[in-house]
Parts: C-alpha cells; sequence; structure tokens
C-alpha cells in the first residue's frame, strides 16, 4: 500500500480523498493555487505547496508543477480526483514516466475511451449498443447526409472532453452546417482537438450510468447503476441510485453491457459506461468516464463499499475483494444525491461568490454533506460552481426523498445565493416522485420557474 499520496486537486473532492487516506493510514499532499490558499483541503492534508496562481492553466493545470511537488515530498502515487486532469492522458503517462502511480486507468485506455467516436466504434465492434449515427465527422456534406438519413434532431458532439462543450443539437437541416463549425471550434478552443461526430439526437430518454470497478486481477464488477437524468445544459443536477424505473431484466442486459465494455478496453480502477434508456427499454452507450465520478456517493450508501478507497487500493495492486453476486446481494435501498452550487437559479443561474456568513449542516441517519466551505470562507470566482453535494439514503425511495427535502430545508448557507430551493422543488413535482423524469425534464421546468 502507499504511504504517501498527492492530491492533485481542490474543492469537496480533494477533501473526500484525504479523508480517505486519513482512513487507510496514507499521509497527503495538497497542492493548491493562489486563490485557494485558505481552501480546507490544504489545511486538511499533511503537507500543502502553493503551485501557481489563480487560473486553472498556471496552478490545476499545471503537470510541470504537480509533479515537481511530487517528486520533492516523495510522493508514490497522485489521486486526480474528478475534471483537471482526471482524463488527461498525457498527465497519466507523464506519472508513469517519472515513476509514480497515476490512480486511474492506464494512459492508453484514457486517451482511448476519452476520444468519443473512437470509444463509440470500439463498443460497436464489441458487440455493446450504440445510438445510430457517424463516428467522426470528416466532411460536412457527408454528415448532412447521414443526419438526414437517421432523421433530424441530430446531436454533433466533440470527440475529446465532456462538461456540456462542443456539443450543439440541430433541429432542422439548414442549421446543420453552422452547428458542426460552432461545435468543433468549441471543442478546439475547450480541449484542443476540434474533431465531432454526429449521433441521432434521442429527445425523451433517461441518462443511466453503470459503475463499474475492475482490478489489476482481470476481476470486473459492476456496483450498480445511478439514474443522472436530472440535468441542466447536459450538467447533472440530482442524481440516485438505483434507477426508478429500470426492470430486472433490462438492469442485467445494462450490467453486462457494462462489464463488456470495459473488459474490451483491459480497463482498471474506477469507471462509469454511461448508456441513454428510451421509453421502449432499449439501450445505447454514450461514453466511458475513466475517473471518480462526482455522484459516487450515492452508489456507496446502496452498496456500502467506500469506493474512493477502492480506487486507491487497486492502484496498488490490491485485489478487489467481492464478486459480483456478492455485490448484488449488498446493494440496497434508495440514495439520492443533490448538487449544490454557488449561483442564482432565478437570475439565470448567474454564479454568486463571496463569504459565507453563516453556515449549517443538516443532520440526522444517514445524511451526509460533502463539502470544502466552512463559515467566513470566501468562494473564488475563478473556478466550478458546485461547493457541496448533499446526499441521503433510505430504505425506501419515497423515504429517501422526504429526507432530502427536509435536508434541504435545513441547509443553511448565507452569503451567497445556492440552488438548494430549487433543488427541492423539483423533488416535489409528479415526475420526479414517480421516476418517469427524462433528460429533457428540467428544460420544461425551469421555463416558468423565476
Amino acid at each position: 500500500m502507499f504511504s504517501k499520496i498527492l492530491i492533485a486537486n481542490r474543492g469537496e473532492i480533494a477533501v473526500r480523498i484525504i479523508r480517505a487516506c486519513n482512513e487507510m493510514g496514507i499521509h497527503t499532499v495538497a497542492v493548491y493555487s493562489e486563490a485557494d490558499a485558505q481552501a480546507l483541503h490544504v489545511n486538511l492534508a499533511d503537507e500543502s505547496y502553493c503551485i501557481g496562481p489563480a487560473l486553472l492553466k498556471d496552478s490545476y493545470l499545471n503537470m510541470t508543477a504537480i509533479i515537481d511537488v511530487a517528486i520533492a515530498t516523495g510522493c508514490q502515487a497522485i489521486h486526480p480526483g474528478y475534471g483537471l486532469l482526471s482524463e488527461n492522458p498525457r498527465f497519466a503517462e507523464l506519472c508513469e514516466k517519472c515513476g509514480i502511480r497515476f490512480i486511474g486507468p492506464k494512459a492508453s485506455v484514457i486517451s482511448r475511451m476519452g476520444d468519443k467516436d473512437e470509444a463509440r466504434r470500439t463498443m460497436k465492434k464489441a458487440g455493446v449498443p450504440v445510438v445510430p449515427g457517424l463516428d467522426e465527422i470528416t466532411d460536412v456534406a457527408e454528415a448532412k447526409k447521414m443526419a438526414a438519413e437517421i432523421g433530424y434532431p441530430v446531436i454533433v458532439k466533440a470527440a475529446a472532453g465532456g462538461g456540456g462543450r462542443g456539443i450543439r443539437i440541430v433541429w432542422k437541416e439548414e442549421d446543420f452546417e453552422n452547428a458542426v463549425l460552432t461545435a468543433s471550434a468549441e471543442a478546439q478552443s475547450a480541449f484542443g482537438n476540434g474533431k465531432c461526430y454526429l449521433e441521432k439526437y434521442l429527445t425523451d430518454v433517461k441518462h443511466v450510468e453503470m459503475q463499474i470497478i475492475a482490478d489489476e486481477q482481470g476481476h470486473i464488477v459492476c456496483l450498480g447503476e445511478r439514474d443522472c437524468s436530472m440535468q441542466r445544459k447536459n450538467q447533472k443536477l440530482i442524481e440516485e441510485s438505483p434507477c426508478a424505473v429500470l426492470k430486472p431484466a433490462v438492469r442485467k442486459k445494462m450490467t453486462d453491457a457494462a462489464v463488456l465494455a470495459a473488459r474490451t478496453v483491459n480497463y482498471t480502477s474506477l469507471g462509469t459506461i454511461e448508456f441513454l434508456l428510451d421509453r421502449q427499454d432499449n439501450f445505447y452507450f454514450m461514453e466511458m468516464n475513466t475517473r471518480l465520478q462526482v455522484e459516487h456517493p450515492v452508489t456507496e450508501y446502496v452498496t456500502g463499499i467506500d469506493v474512493v478507497k477502492w480506487q486507491i487500493r487497486i492502484a496498488a495492486g490490491v485485489e478487489f475483494l467481492y464478486t459480483q453476486e456478492e455485490v448484488n446481494r449488498m446493494m440496497r435501498g434508495c440514495a439520492i444525491e443533490c448538487r449544490i452550487n454557488s449561483e442564482d437559479a432565478r437570475m439565470g443561474f448567474r454564479p454568486s461568490c463571496g463569504q459565507i456568513s453563516f453556515m449549517h449542516i443538516p443532520g440526522g441517519p444517514w445524511v451526509r454533506f460533502d463539502t470544502a466551505i466552512y463559515q467566513d470562507y470566501v468562494i473564488p470566482p475563478y473556478y466550478d460552481s458546485m461547493i457541496g453535494k448533499l446526499i441521503v439514503y433510505a430504505r425506501e425511495r419515497t423515504e429517501a426523498i422526504r429526507k432530502m427535502q427536509a435536508a434541504l430545508c435545513e441547509l443553511v448557507i448565507d452569503g451567497v445565493n445556492t440552488n438548494a430551493e430549487l433543488s427541492g422543488d423539483i423533488l416535489a413535482q409528479p415526475e420526479f416522485k414517480d421516476g418517469t423524469y427524462c433528460t429533457n425534464f428540467l428544460e420544461k421546468f425551469l421555463k416558468n420557474y423565476h
């Protein structure tokens, strides 16, 4: 097992990883920007080092600075968390070349699955269902012809990256060329790669992802699914496990497809296979996230498995403890997560920064708030708006919804605006209560939300 790990991230996920390491007896090293000098992860780590100015490119994306700190402090491994460098194959390769274990899959796998059209081709060849479309747009005229064949609406997606960038939905033929050009330009700016691919845009679907864990001994196990359909502009807002409307037979097929997907690319570490599920119970591979997910706590609640600890153990060569059959027997109850963002939902989701003047965190059995904020902390304007994740668990879904509603009411964060009220309003909707909501729900709901 590792004796010292560097956490190449910030915010709540850095805090989460540090806590896992503390429980495992692992010494931790934090890195931070000048804007994060008073951040919680800086104070919780055993050692902390400033690596640059506030902007991401000068600090948390500065691979050389991070590696230098890891070498200087004698770290055996680096945990990238999610976002930032977590799916950067160059960073993973650099770690390997410097004799530092990257806590995640091999660089070659990250590269292969990070290229969305390459991932699509790989899954199609393996027999995993994919959405009808074109694997790579090399000729706009050819792509336009394919769009007409599969029928509008279609979606143009960046082959690299994520986070909703480099994506354009095209509803009619005359908008197609401009959509390809703007999506490609946005992808080039965001990811340094303007390559895009084309898919049929499925309008009435659920976004269901399967959490897999794979050790270096060849064991691949699925830790159940998460319903991530409640999203705004491709950004998830509320996640839950299990999916309330997923039939057992379909769950088994999706589990098998997720394991097959991971095995096809010789995957190791934590990973997530994301699917789209239509009303007819057809499911299609969307992408693979080769990292720890934001919404991992709901899986931890329904399985009882600490996935962060196991991600670290697997990176150290430890064999995963449970079989698929054992995990299936362990899964029970329902968990819900609400992402708490510092933004004003009634003012176009305008970011909200500033000092937290008062803070109260909800409590009670099976209520968890993963965060890096504290009273008097100043939220800087340079980073993602998510400041915490509220997670609850109950034996029944109805009880879990009520528990989350109560927790949201109890949560107090004064000094900045948050989306907590919006999350509570969503939970009260009939479509959420019966679990039938789809990815297009929030767009329609927000039209009258003022």
